[in-house]
């Protein structure tokens, strides 16, 4: 399944990407040559570059990927949709709970999988299982229902977790940080990038809920108390 071509649609007789290797390989030797150069450019482009392997592995989620392979060759800057459930799954937060749990996965933690952006929701990339077993692990855990740990605040936002049976929007193989629409932050560049797994993104949900300050301070409406003030019981008060 693409944005391209339709699920069931093979590689077609007529399609003559395949009778263009020269071609093909100029393009994704172009694509590695692109993303080296902006990586040396990274403080003034901040999105970052899908690689030659890495399209290679976005492409091995679909039934065919020499056919969406080629799709990409020819929309190099488009958007594709992606099945989860078998090369991966995506963890859908919104982006700033998002990014606080990158922050804890790369300063605390073993780091993250690929990592974009859409509408509002960031997607983490994780090993195949995930979607189906972290929001069990919250629930176990007393932190699913967008609920903190029994003292009734929302620290933990919906999580919409996307498996077997479900699609996602991927950014395009080529975008800039003014691109609109989906935009990598943690681009695919290997055949075979490490993913976390259910567990892991537990762990990171769980930490940031647990360094959010309490919702009863946040939204107090009250001056801070004055340690110094003098308390007097006044429940013996005649």
């Amino acid at each position: 399944m693409t944005a391209w071509l339709p699920e069931h649609t093979p590689l077609l007789p007529g399609d003559t990407s395949h009778h263009r290797p020269h071609h093909r390989t100029e393009f994704f030797t172009g694509l590695r040559d692109r993303s080296a150069q902006r990586a040396s450019d990274r403080a003034a482009d901040q999105t970052a570059q899908v690689t030659a392997a890495g399209a290679a592995w976005l492409a091995g989620a679909t039934a065919y990927p020499r056919s969406t392979l080629a799709q990409w060759e020819a929309h190099p800057a488009s958007p594709g949709v992606l099945p989860c459930g078998s090369a991966f799954d995506v963890v859908n937060v919104p982006t700033l709970f998002g990014r606080r749990m990158l922050e804890h996965l790369w300063s605390d933690g073993p780091g993250s999988g690929p990592v974009a952006t859409h509408r509002g929701r960031m997607l983490l990339f994780a090993s195949p299982g995930t979607a189906q077993r972290l929001p069990s692990l919250l629930d176990w855990e007393e932190w699913g229902g967008c609920t903190g740990a029994g003292d009734g605040d929302d620290r933990v936002p919906p999580l919409l977790c996307h498996g077997t049976g479900d699609a996602v929007t991927v950014p395009p193989l080529t975008c800039s940080s003014t691109t609109p629409g989906p935009r990598w932050l943690v681009a695919p560049d290997t055949r075979t990038p490490w993913l976390p797994g259910p567990d892991v993104l537990l762990w990171a949900c769980v930490r940031v809920a647990r360094s959010a300050p309490p919702s009863a301070a946040r939204d107090s409406i009250f001056p801070p108390a004055d340690p110094d003030a003098n308390v007097y019981d006044v429940s013996r008060r005649r």
